[in-house]
């Protein structure tokens, strides 16, 4: 029997993905943009198609954007970030926090992506619904 490790510095290691973190700061760059709540508009001006973005709940505030109102190149790391970063079922359109997550991949923020995919495992492992869509 051999006994796999799925932590974040393991699979940062196993991708060639180091963490940077600039100086002065203690998160990478993508781990301190998840934390703030982004313009709507620039990270629709990004991902979407022109004068295509956000559906908004009743309230005004983004809920989703529809794949068919995205760019070719959003749609493809869509694709990607369903199937590998955090698994989905449900892949129609996409929330705001994968949009979040499309927009920092896009802009080439620097991630620690062993982070999101341990996260992911540790999440779906302990959850019986393996279609859940959690975002860090």
């Amino acid at each position: 029997m051999r006994i796999l490790s799925f932590d974040e510095d393991t699979l940062n290691t196993f991708l060639k993905t180091p963490v940077v973190v600039e100086e002065g700061e203690t998160l990478c760059a993508y781990s301190r943009f998840a934390l703030l709540r982004p313009d709507p508009q620039e990270l629709a001006a990004k991902l979407c198609i022109p004068w295509r973005g956000f559906k908004l709940n009743a309230d005004g505030y983004p809920l989703k954007i529809l794949r068919k109102n995205m760019t070719t190149l959003a749609q493809t790391w869509s694709v990607l970030s369903f199937s590998n970063l955090i698994p989905t079922s449900y892949t129609s359109d996409v929330t705001l926090d994968r949009a979040k997550l499309i927009y920092g991949i896009i802009m080439k923020m620097d991630m620690n992506l062993g982070y999101l995919i341990s996260h992911q495992i540790s999440l779906i492992a302990q959850h019986d619904n393996p279609d859940l869509d959690i975002v860090p």
